[in-house]
């Protein structure tokens, strides 16, 4: 399975709208949670009549996925896959406390309608005129890689030749505090930049919306070719994740020595990191790492933003400093592995090359 990367929509915590500009200046939100970096105005995407009635994280997903098209120059993709672990949660809040306020009385329809997960590719498809497949994942951890493998499949037996493909999530201050009884996140404040060159217990939260537009042909807009992808659940050991690495080298008829840069899911929680460390050590020795979690955060389809990054890199051929977690920048970037884990029990694999 392979296809090209031809348009990418990114909102995140960083600046990433603009396509033009990549990772310029690092953003260091200094919180318990970051979140997104919104367009100054909706207005130049979105409809403000329909925007108005619309929540923060559709707003995000429209936004993305309409980025996304228009650079891959598609009007109407052959599908509309989006991956998210947890969908609208902050409709969803607001109809539950609505419901407690108001004992069950007086309620809102539109919140309840729009804490649907499948929501975001619905509002895209109406926008977009498309009825071609659309379909949403909630896997948890392998939201975004779910919907990727749909996409690829479909572009592969002829039944779509090209698909918007999205992983979104939003973090909200209810959610931060309901998860921190499970002790998942730090309690202070502090640089997330910094955040993977600081090990410790726990991790940032954070949130995003990415939407990348495959294709089954190059374009001149495209970032690289993702040519192959892998998904382990809850593996017995590492070896089973250096194993699944090992054959999608093979598939893809390269070694180890032929990979230019890890990107990698590090978190800066020094348990969770060390698998991430352990399949450099056992296999790419000499290859350099390069983290992302620092700037996004850590959410379910976090591995969505270092697709993103991973494309930019290819596409661009530079590393930026504030990625880098071990060794030095590559003078030149051909192929990429990117393996994120979530919470250690879904963990993903994928190639990108360069085109």
């Amino acid at each position: 399975m392979e296809a090209y990367i031809s348009g990418i929509g990114c909102i995140s915590p960083q600046n990433s709208i603009d396509n033009d500009v990549f990772l310029a200046e690092a953003i260091n939100q200094n919180a318990l949670f970051l979140q997104c970096i919104q367009p100054a105005s909706y207005k130049d995407y979105i409809n403000p009549v329909l925007s108005r009635r619309l929540s923060r994280i559709i707003k995000m997903g429209i936004t993305s996925a309409l980025i996304s098209v228009k650079e891959a120059g598609i009007s109407n993709p052959g599908a509309i896959i989006t991956g998210t672990g947890l969908g609208c949660v902050e409709d969803t809040e607001k109809f539950l406390m609505t419901m407690l306020d108001n004992n069950e009385t007086l309620l809102n329809p539109t919140n309840f309608m729009q804490s649907t997960y499948n929501t975001i590719s619905s509002q895209i498809a109406i926008i977009l005129k498309c009825f071609n497949y659309n379909s949403t994942y909630v896997h948890r951890g392998f939201s975004f890689e779910s919907a990727l493998i749909d996409a690829m499949d479909l572009i592969e037996t002829g039944e779509a030749d090209s698909a918007l493909v999205g992983g979104i999530d939003e973090f909200t201050e209810n959610h931060f505090k309901v998860t921190s009884l499970l002790g998942e996140w730090r309690q202070q404040t502090e640089n997330n930049l910094e955040l993977f060159k600081n090990p410790g217990k726990g991790s940032i939260p954070g949130e995003g919306s990415v939407f990348v537009t495959l294709t089954n042909n190059i374009m001149p807009s495209s970032y690289a070719r993702l040519s192959g992808l892998k998904t382990v659940y809850k593996p017995a050991d590492k070896q089973l994740i250096f194993d699944s690495v090992a054959e999608l080298l093979a598939e893809n008829q390269l070694s180890a020595s032929d990979i230019d840069l890890l990107v990698l899911g590090l978190n800066g929680d020094a348990e969770s990191d060390g698998v991430y460390y352990s399949l450099q050590e056992k296999m790419f020795a000499d290859v350099a790492i390069a983290g992302f979690k620092n700037l996004c955060g850590e959410y379910h389809t976090a591995s969505a933003f270092g697709f993103w990054l991973a494309a930019n890199i290819i596409k661009r051929q530079f590393v930026p400093e504030v990625c880098l977690a071990r060794g030095n920048a590559p003078d030149e970037v051909k192929h990429v592995v990117l393996y994120n884990h979530y919470a250690g029990e879904q963990h993903s694999v994928m190639i990108l090359k360069r085109v």
